[in-house]
């Protein structure tokens, strides 16, 4: 009797869901996209209602060929690819080389899965479907128009400014996000202001500090200088602190919902220093499966490709189960939480959650390896929180009266710990290690730190107030005068570009991590302590593109160019209207763009050396793996010269240089490689 073939996109998924399957199915990996637009031409008719040309990738070739021999015999062919539109698009190339050769069309079914179980997948293959051409259109529609405005765009800025760059419809408004951020940076002019706080002591202990709030006016006071600062300590001195007003009221912290693909990466950046990129290939394979002792390859988390909060009511039900057994019923709300998702948002998708609440990070903690054991943590923690009742909080505020100034102290006190229960386990925290990597250890024992935003708040100072009445003549122990300065925008971070790109509707899930990925590798940003700044380079691209392409790197177009792509896959227009309209004016931009852009000359940095083989001045310039000196002879003397930094290397006493890697990190390295390997993350120093 023939088996049944069924098609996955990775090896991955073929060991997961074969041992739910068993030997009545052949089971083969796609390895990712078939099929792809020709890199050695446009692919697409323009003329011809932008029909594509897909052609089979080169290395897969072998691949599709062994599919498609496998299919010719199988009893059903079931495409099990991803559920969302790249998936889809997998599956649909799959069928039409499977029915290019003769094989009958009714065999091929459709199957899709959120989660890698036996009982998700059973389900799915107990009721297969048809590939949804909406879906595929909107795949398709994506796929041109970034072919478009790359294909075309990018040789003009080979001939205006440098061969081999690269404009993209969504990377290019990320590198404006980053470009803008850095001028408002060099803009900014900090400005001096002073803030007073006093240390004080009542009947009760612990003393305390307050802060000064208001002036004898009943203004908000504001200093500006040092001057009016001695001032009003001046007249704080020697003054009579009373108590005039106590305040308590209770407030109730909600937890932050289940996790979609942007909070994740948010959240692993935030907590771990984990790359987009890192965050995403860390979930793949939990999502795909992890041999876990005697239960063998399961999937431990839902697809974590998704922008939807929504929670099946059976993983909802198990949440309550577990919480009623392990917590008690009063941390338990009523009745299951419902979170709402973006208007944009795929809810056919469900959130990242733990396929089963049961699989405690502890009990799988030797399955994994250190950095999926953080990650799967983080998502089951979020995830248990989301499902509990809030936080009670009772927040406490005594006033103090000196002089008709007016001081404020503030704490908050946990009445009922609600879903921070979930998160009295230690959550690692990394930090940056010198020259050696990261270094992540149990830092957090105290358990506050329970979401993104709550981390926020642990950063401001917390105290214990006393018991105070009213009317109460407290003791001074200290004034603290303290100088500050206002601080610009803080660069962005992989963690706040995703925000923004999310909030503002730049991209899908999907696309987050890639984005980053190309604009580091295209040296458009580079990354400092883990902030992006732009290169010189990409402010240069970024100005051609925002003077002379003001609609392609617009934020809002490139968002409502996305709910249109989702309002394709909703099956409420046509993905050919939806590529006309935008094909039409950018053509024409693109023809002024040719006639009235001059090339940009960009301005050589002197060295102040001399070249020592023929004379000229040694000028500084950036390649693939950072700066360096160049011969302006060039190309007649090709003579260069690393940078040096003026720190010896540790290991041999040559120079340190700066290098980057294929993928744009700056490193530190020994200008005597290969002799000498030394390299570090960090900046060494000089040693005495």
């Amino acid at each position: 009797m023939p088996k049944s073939l069924v098609i996955v996109e990775s090896p991955a998924k073929v060991k997961t869901i074969n041992k739910f399957l068993g030997p009545d199915y052949l089971i083969k990996a796609s390895m990712g996209h078939i099929k792809d637009l020709p890199r050695t031409e446009l692919g697409i008719d323009v003329d011809n209602g932008f029909k594509p040309k897909f052609v089979v990738i080169k290395q897969r070739k072998k691949t599709v060929k062994e599919i498609v021999q496998a299919a010719k015999t199988a009893k059903y062919i079931y495409l099990a690819t991803d559920p969302d539109r790249e998936g889809e698009a997998i599956a649909f190339h799959l069928a039409t080389e499977i029915n290019s050769k003769k094989v009958d069309s009714s065999r091929v079914k459709r199957v899709t899965f959120n989660e890698i179980t036996k009982e998700v997948v059973s389900a799915a293959f107990a009721n297969p479907g048809q590939l949804d051409i909406n879906k595929i259109e909107a795949q398709q529609a994506r796929r041109i128009l970034d072919r478009l405005v790359g294909y075309k765009l990018s040789p003009l800025l080979w001939r205006k400014v440098k061969r081999g760059l690269s404009a993209g419809r969504v990377q290019s408004v990320a590198v404006r996000i980053i470009c803008e951020r850095e001028e408002e940076i060099e803009k900014f002019k900090p400005e001096e202001y002073w803030t007073i706080t006093a240390r004080l002591e009542g009947i009760n202990p612990p003393p305390f500090l307050a802060k000064l709030e208001k002036s004898p006016a009943g203004k908000k006071i504001k200093i500006e200088n040092e001057t009016e600062s001695k001032k009003i300590l001046g007249e704080l001195q020697g003054a009579t602190y009373t108590v005039v007003n106590l305040k308590k009221e209770d407030k109730k912290k909600f937890p932050s919902p289940p996790f979609i693909t942007s909070t994740m990466q948010q959240e692993a950046s935030r907590r771990f220093r984990f790359t987009t990129t890192r965050t995403m290939n860390i979930a793949q394979a939990l999502y795909e499966g992890i041999s876990v002792g005697e239960e063998g390859p399961v999937g431990l988390i839902t697809y974590m490709r998704t922008d939807s909060v929504r929670v099946a009511q059976e993983a909802q039900n198990m949440a309550r189960k577990y919480i009623r057994q392990n917590y008690g019923e009063n941390f338990l709300p009523p009745g299951p939480p419902q979170y709402k998702s973006k208007k944009s948002a795929q809810e056919a998708h469900e959130a990242i959650r733990p396929t089963s609440i049961y699989r405690e990070p502890e009990k799988i903690k030797q399955y994994l390896n250190p950095e999926q054991y953080r990650l799967y943590k983080l998502i089951w923690e979020r995830f248990l929180a989301s499902q509990m009742k809030p936080a009670t909080l009772e927040v406490r505020t005594i006033e103090i009266e000196a002089r008709q100034y007016l001081f404020r102290a503030t704490g908050t006190v946990v009445k009922d710990k609600g879903f921070m229960a979930a998160y009295d386990s230690v959550v690692p925290r990394c930090n940056v290690g010198v020259g050696s990597g990261r270094d992540c250890s149990d830092t957090n024992s105290s358990g506050r730190v329970y979401s993104a935003e709550a981390e926020e708040e642990e950063t401001k100072e917390e105290q214990q107030l006393p018991a105070v009445k009213k009317g109460e003549v407290l003791k001074l122990l200290e004034l603290i005068p303290k100088q500050n300065f206002t601080m610009p925008p803080p660069r962005h971070t992989e963690a706040s570009l995703v925000r923004i790109m999310e909030e503002k509707g730049i991209g899908r899930p999907s696309t987050y991590a890639p984005t980053i990925q190309t604009i580091q590798g295209r040296r458009y940003v580079a990354k400092e302590k883990g902030k992006f700044y732009p290169t010189e380079l990409g402010k240069i691209v970024n100005e051609l593109l925002v003077n002379n392409f003001p609609l392609i790197i617009d934020v809002k177009f490139t968002a409502d160019m996305e709910e249109e792509l989702d309002e394709v896959e909703e099956g409420k227009l046509s993905w050919i209207k939806v590529v006309g309209d935008f094909y039409q004016p950018f053509s024409e931009t693109l023809q002024e763009a040719q006639m009235k852009i001059k090339k940009v000359k960009r301005e050589e940095k002197l060295s102040g050396e001399m070249c020592p083989k023929c004379g000229s001045p040694m000028v500084e310039r950036e390649g693939r793996f950072g700066k360096f000196f160049a011969c302006s002879g060039f190309p007649k003397c090709k003579y260069t010269k690393s940078i040096s930094l003026g720190i010896k290397c540790p290991q041999c006493g040559s120079e340190v240089i700066i290098r980057r890697t294929k993928k744009g990190r700056t490193f530190y390295g020994c200008s005597n490689y290969p002799e000498c390997k030394f390299m570090s993350w960090q900046k060494p120093e000089n040693r005495d």
